[in-house]
């Protein structure tokens, strides 16, 4: 199960209606933050999720409505008692950008480490994930996240039974292990089925069209993609300012076959983002034009929990 939540979907200027970018995603008690606009520590307060379980935060670059949100935050988790390390992954200069947010957050009661990218592509394994970084072509170095949970397949205790494997063992071989009994060593292969299809969410935004975006978003049970214009008649200012129109976030997705596309991170002068989505689902039906606060819970597809 990955519960995921746009707790802003605003760009460059907050607005009363809307704050300024932000997603968190949640699995097995942990929480993954991918941008930090301003505000959004009350967005998260609004939606009655925690600060608390947020292990990872990811940025996508350094422009202020993506990252201005950073010292009020990081006070909310030192307030709501954390003490273990925060991995913070963004690009290269990230240490240097977070010490300087950090002069007015200082004295936090846990570790904060930060990952600097620089390469094209970027795996990261957590314990109940992993997220991929991708660079995207913004007018900054900036990079898409994709988070997957993968899924292993189901154990065959018949033919665990058949080894004459102790049922001791079973757990560790369904988490990955290899078993040594009497001198010969059981791998997980012997016991494991087929590999399930796991879950996956791709998020972007400050970008032009990209075939990196597009490749990255394949098999994505949902895309998140920026929509800074809904008018046609923008897109020479989208090119020319490095971001996106909703019709371009929906012909990727349609590329992609993602299951379902939501759009975020608007301009400040488009205050009905909805008047444009009727178009826009002629090129990729399953396209919805998010507020600030849009969760859906992903299941696996035989609608079991995450593992």
């Amino acid at each position: 199960m990955l519960d995921i939540c746009l707790l802003g979907t605003g760009g460059m200027m907050p607005l009363p209606y809307r704050f300024l970018t932000s997603m968190i995603a949640r699995i097995n008690g942990s929480s993954i933050l991918i941008d930090c606009g301003e505000g959004t520590q009350v967005a998260l307060r609004k939606k009655g999720w925690s600060a608390k379980p947020v292990d990872v935060i990811c940025f996508t670059h350094f422009h202020a409505d993506h990252i201005s949100g950073l010292p009020g935050f990081l006070l909310s988790m030192a307030n709501a008692d954390r003490t273990e390390p925060v991995l913070m992954i963004g690009p290269k200069g990230l240490s240097r950008v977070v010490a300087s947010l950090r002069v007015i957050a200082r004295d936090l009661p846990f570790v904060v480490d930060c990952l600097e990218l620089d390469d094209k592509e970027h795996t990261i394994n957590l314990d109940s994930c992993r997220i991929k970084a991708f660079r995207v072509n913004h007018s900054v170095p900036c990079y898409g996240y994709s988070i997957t949970v993968d899924r292993a397949g189901r154990f065959d205790a018949d033919a665990a039974r058949a080894l004459g494997l102790d049922v001791k063992y079973w757990s560790r071989l369904q988490k990955g292990e290899t078993v040594t009994v009497d001198g010969r060593e059981y791998y997980p292969s012997m016991v494991m089925g087929k590999e399930r299809k796991g879950l996956k969410v791709t998020y972007c935004t400050d970008s032009r069209p990209t075939r990196d975006i597009t490749e990255n978003a394949k098999g994505s049970d949902l895309f998140i993609c920026e929509g800074m214009y809904g008018d046609t008649a923008e897109l020479d200012k989208a090119r020319d300012k490095k971001h996106m129109t909703f019709f371009e976030a929906a012909a990727m997705a349609a590329e992609a076959g993602v299951d379902r596309l939501w759009l975020t991170h608007y301009s400040p002068s488009l205050n009905h983002p909805a008047e444009y989505i009727e178009e826009t689902r002629k090129i990729f039906d399953k396209t919805e034009v998010c507020k600030d606060g849009a969760s859906v819970t992903l299941v696996f597809e035989d609608g079991e929990a995450s593992e």
